[in-house]
């Protein structure tokens, strides 16, 4: 959607703050032994205090509140009874609607204490927020969508990992996924300029190997070809003249 008045934007804010809320409760109770599902339920909960519901639900009837992905899973994974393990790597991607607008942000976290930097799972969660980083420099009025993925596979590339290129951003607003999509490559075909006020998400979808994707038998779960780790960062923004105001960041 492209924003038309300020009470479009604050609904959209509101609905930002719901997910970093989500987010950040679900980050903080991540831990050797917890399950996937309860994981969810903990997300759950502050989304229902809040007076929203889970969009994916809503929209696609996904079997849960959250997309719970973790290690070679990509995006989509079904909250279950799975228990997590120090050193997993954790994505959290959450998805609210709000009074009839929505948000979505997601991140990538490694699960128990700290671990070697160099280790590839760390490694490969900090590139994807460095390339959404890298991402805001030219997300930006008057630029092209495909400016958006030329950054983001420059900065996944330099680090030695590959952009999963079946998985891209999207248009957001009044549903999850409007136009324009947002590839994390330049494909020549995302011509479209960005405007002020159009509403999207960026998000750095990567992998420590191929970057091939399939789904799962369970019919919702993307995992890598390979086996290798995926990561994931995104947030909901809004175009600006300068830089994009970011409404799902703490």
């Amino acid at each position: 959607m492209s924003i038309q008045t300020p009470e479009e934007l604050a609904a959209l804010r509101t609905a930002g703050r719901i997910v970093r809320l989500m987010l950040d409760a679900m980050k903080a109770a991540a831990r050797s032994g917890i399950t996937t599902l309860e994981l969810d339920r903990i997300g759950g909960d502050v989304m229902r205090a809040h007076g929203a519901r889970s969009a994916p639900t809503l929209v696609y009837q996904f079997p849960g509140v959250n997309c719970i992905s973790v290690n070679d899973e990509i995006v989509h994974g079904i909250p279950s009874s799975r228990r997590l393990r120090n050193g997993d790597l954790l994505k959290l991607d959450v998805t609210i609607e709000k009074d009839g607008f929505m948000a979505d942000a997601a991140e990538t976290i490694i699960v128990g204490p700290p671990v070697n930097e160099s280790a590839i799972g760390a490694r490969l969660a900090v590139c994807a927020r460095r390339a959404f980083e890298q991402a805001m420099r030219v997300a930006r009025a008057g630029n092209r969508v495909r400016d958006i993925g030329r950054a983001v596979e420059h900065e996944v590339h330099a680090a030695g990992f590959h952009v999963i290129r079946d998985l891209c951003g999207h248009g957001i607003g009044r549903t999850i996924h409007e136009k324009p999509s947002i590839p994390n490559w330049p494909d020549p075909s995302a011509s479209q300029l960005l405007t002020e006020g159009l509403v999207i998400t960026v998000e750095p979808i990567i992998a420590s190997r191929s970057g091939l994707s399939l789904l799962a038998r369970d019919g919702w779960t993307v995992r890598t070809a390979d086996r290798g780790l995926a990561a994931h960062y995104e947030h909901t923004l809004v175009i600006t003249q300068d830089e994009p105001l970011l409404l799902t960041a703490a």
